[in-house]
């Protein structure tokens, strides 16, 4: 709220720890700054974007981010990714550029999203160094130009879906150095069906028709 000019939109999905009513003081708090949406129950991560992107497209706006809320994502960074959007349509706050790290990360942790993100740039031919962010921040046009309501992933590969929709496009995709530091509050969604699905999904890309952007 100490940034000028920005809004604040939570999206959440039924959550048990009273994220969803601390959202809402906020916003009591801070009126016409701070908007909450809720959902019935877990819908997924990537559904739960889409629906935040749409309610964002429906403001009045230039630039969108997206943000974790587990304080794992530091806002210092969001000024310099803004900034960055004037030679991009989409930045990425990298933990894989010059400048870019992890904090208070096991050496398993770090070695599978090493991984994760080499198989991603290996099978799908992804010019991303962090695929897997999701830490983002979009030009308005970006997200208008994307299929927001055909994606098929709903995990973490949705980060990855994301981005290469973005790409094969020709549209011009950049990465800002940021410090991850894991989470203050709550835990992983990293489940079986979610590690299934982010090995499936560059496959699936690899596989669709490469579209010339138009």
């Amino acid at each position: 709220m100490e940034l000028p000019r920005l809004r604040v939109l939570v999206v959440d999905d039924g959550s048990p720890d009273g994220t969803g009513d601390a959202a809402e003081r906020l916003a009591g708090q801070f009126p016409g700054r701070i908007d909450v949406i809720h959902r019935p129950g877990p819908g997924g991560l990537g559904s739960a974007y889409i629906e935040g992107m749409q309610r964002a497209l429906a403001f009045d706006t230039d630039l969108i981010a997206q943000m974790d809320a587990d304080l794992s994502h530091d806002v210092r960074y969001l000024p310099a990714m803004m900034a960055a959007t004037a030679r991009a349509d989409l930045v990425i706050g990298s933990r894989y550029v010059p400048g870019g790290g992890v904090s208070n990360w096991s050496l398993d942790r770090r070695l599978l999203s090493r991984f994760a993100n080499f198989y991603v740039r290996v099978v799908t031919g992804l010019p991303v160094r962090d695929a897997t962010a999701g830490y983002r921040c979009w030009r308005r046009e970006t997200l208008l130009a994307l299929p927001l309501r055909t994606l098929k992933s709903n995990g973490y590969s949705f980060q990855v879906e994301m981005a290469w929709e973005t790409a094969r496009r020709g549209l011009r995709v950049t990465e800002v150095p940021i410090v991850f530091v894991e989470r203050a509050q709550g835990r992983s969604k990293m489940n079986r069906s979610v590690i299934l699905e982010s090995v499936v999904m560059p496959w699936r890309l690899r596989r669709k028709q490469v579209v010339s952007p138009t």
